[in-house]
């Protein structure tokens, strides 16, 4: 009976989204009850792996942002490749209204944060937080709408957020990369020629390649680049047809995903979202830092998303997604503001204070929360107004 309730959860479009509410949910119990000293401990017990004299040795917070993120990030790397040969982002034509609603939605975002923290130079670093959107969790809620929302909504959103993380990489590369280490990144040349040499082969067998992929994430994190850009570099070697016709990309992906949805994702969640709200009040929410994230969560995303969507239609560029409305939308604009993994991740990349930590988690639950509750209401109506005008017709 439990077994079968549990099949049914995670079978479930939203269950995704759900773990993740209710991870976060967690690290903030944890981190506001006796047990925070414990919590807190933990993340910063080092782990170490060494050959001989060479070795990694990090507390195990790094070993999640920096190691199992890898794996989220291979996964979106995957994905990515899969949609550009074969899916969404395979035909031009179908990628510019949710492209450039992705552009708007990461731009407009950053310049709010940018503005109401122009007076504080080291809050700078993060103005790269609200441009981010979960994935699981905006598609979680949408999934909650069941048919209320149009089927065309979810592929506008999926390939929208999908774009969001490929410009959240490159963002990665360009803006968050340490000093740099030249031997480390000639080095890293070696596994890529490995890899690219197996690809261009067709190799069936995907663990020569993962293996070469381990060598490199290594050499990337030694060099100074954020380590889990490697999992995107790996992921575009994996052959999506081997010599065989069989395609180890879609086998590791359906093979990989639910243990990065169901496991990873809800794991750095309840390590990072762990916000202190001891002697936290009302007028904290109101700081540039958090107030930046939030709002560029909740009004910067409504605006570029929307907005861009909105001029894009106006100049006869694009049309809006079969079956839906300007409040459809809307509501997904809403839906689009939900950061928080990506948002949590990039914060971490931003700022080692733990009071600006504290902050940027604060901005980024509340803005996500916000993001969620208003897109699902405005979704939900919108989908009751439809069918009441469907029956009238």
């Amino acid at each position: 009976m439990l077994l079968a309730a549990l099949d049914r959860f995670f079978r479930h479009e939203a269950a995704g989204g759900i773990l993740l509410i209710l991870s976060a949910a967690a690290a903030l119990a944890v981190a506001n009850s006796g047990l925070a000293g414990t919590y807190d401990s933990f993340l910063n017990t080092y782990f170490t792996v060494s050959l001989g004299d060479a070795g990694l040795s990090k507390p195990l917070i790094l070993w999640i942002n920096d190691g199992l993120m890898a794996i989220f990030f291979f996964l979106i790397g995957l994905e990515l490749k899969r949609e550009i040969m074969e899916g969404k982002l395979k035909n031009p034509r179908d990628v510019v209204l949710p492209g450039l609603a992705a552009v708007g939605g990461m731009a407009v975002p950053a310049l709010i944060y940018l503005l109401l923290n122009g007076g504080v130079p080291e809050n700078l670093r993060g103005w790269a937080i609200p441009s981010a959107t979960d994935i699981a969790f905006a598609l979680g809620v949408l999934a909650l709408l069941g048919k209320r929302a149009p089927a065309s909504l979810k592929v506008f959103l999926l390939t929208l957020a999908i774009l969001d993380d490929m410009g959240a990489i490159i963002i990665i590369a360009l803006f968050y990369t340490s000093e740099l280490s030249m031997t480390h990144l000639a080095l890293a040349a070696l596994p890529i020629a490995g890899m690219a040499w197996l690809n261009l082969r067709g190799a069936h067998r995907v663990a020569p390649t993962l293996l070469l992929g381990l060598m490199l994430w290594v050499l990337v994190l030694k060099s100074g680049v954020h380590a889990t850009l490697a999992g995107v570099v790996v992921a575009f070697f994996i052959p999506l047809k081997d010599k065989h016709g069989k395609s180890p990309l879609h086998a590791l992906e359906d093979g990989l995903a639910p243990y990065v949805l169901y496991l990873i994702v809800p794991l750095f969640a309840f390590a990072n979202a762990g916000v202190t709200l001891t002697g936290i009040s009302f007028a904290d929410l109101l700081a540039p830092l958090p107030l930046g994230i939030a709002a560029g969560l909740v009004i910067g995303k409504q605006l570029g998303v929307f907005g861009f969507t909105w001029a894009l239609v106006k100049m006869g560029i694009v049309r809006l997604p079969h079956g839906a409305g300007w409040v459809h939308i809307y509501g997904l604009a809403c839906l689009a503001g939900i950061g928080f993994t990506m948002s949590l991740f990039i914060g971490g990349l931003s700022f080692d204070n733990p009071e600006q930590m504290n902050a940027v988690r604060l901005g980024v639950l509340s803005g996500s929360a916000i993001s969620a509750v208003l897109g699902y209401l405005v979704l939900y109506f919108a989908g009751n107004k439809s069918a009441e005008l469907a029956e009238t017709a």
